[in-house]
């Protein structure tokens, strides 16, 4: 698991660069310090992008449970979901809008990005 980063994900932070430039979508950032840490920023629309990964954020498209320390994994998860929950809370309250997209939807590229495409 050390592995695993929590940055410059391909399967998530890389390939939504990826999809960001193929639509034609600019006004992004990325790392931006802001608690909460979303993985795009979009400051002239106050948008906040996620991009959650299945296993980490507990997608239920996998049904993955590692067999050892099987209570510490579901505990991980679940602290991780109701983390989401707060964070989004929090940008909303401030009047922002918060996108979050799981890892499999943007592996498929089956996510809708029309409140990020100019008009």
């Amino acid at each position: 698991m050390r592995g695993i980063k929590s940055k410059g994900n391909k399967s998530t932070e890389l390939k939504l660069i990826e999809i960001f430039k193929q639509r034609g979508i600019k006004g992004w950032r990325r790392n931006y310090h802001v608690i909460g840490k979303p993985d795009f920023v979009f400051l002239n629309k106050k948008i906040a992008v996620f991009a959650d990964g299945c296993f980490w954020h507990g997608h239920n498209c996998r049904n993955l449970t590692p067999r050892q320390n099987e209570e510490f994994w579901r505990l991980k998860v679940e602290r991780n979901r109701q983390r989401d929950i707060k964070i989004t809370s929090i940008f909303e309250v401030r009047g922002w809008t918060v996108f979050r997209f799981w890892e499999c939807q943007i592996k498929k590229e089956d996510i809708d990005l029309c409140g990020l495409q100019d008009k």
